[in-house]
């Protein structure tokens, strides 16, 4: 799998994600002192493409197992998460 995801584009950042976990959402503090997490459209380029690469490195990680492991894992939202209990 490894592989695989160092023929796409962007696979550092793919590699980095199954590896150390996806990126972690800046919050913003909202004027009257609640705080959410910021939008996909409110993130910066860079770490748009981060989460993009966290969302593929997931399907890389998903599609690459056999049925009775994908049965087991399909439920993990995170490719760290799956690559660590495989």
């Amino acid at each position: 799998m490894e592989l695989y995801m160092e023929n796409r584009e962007n696979e550092r950042m793919i590699l980095d994600s199954i590896q150390n976990g996806p990126l972690v959402w800046p919050t913003i503090v909202e004027e009257n002192g609640t705080t959410r997490k910021k939008k996909y459209e409110e993130l910066s380029v860079t770490r748009k493409l981060q989460d993009d690469c966290d969302l593929k490195g997931t399907n890389i990680v998903l599609q690459g197992l056999p049925l009775d492991v994908y049965a087991i894992v399909n439920h993990h939202k995170v490719s760290k998460e799956i690559w660590d209990r495989c």
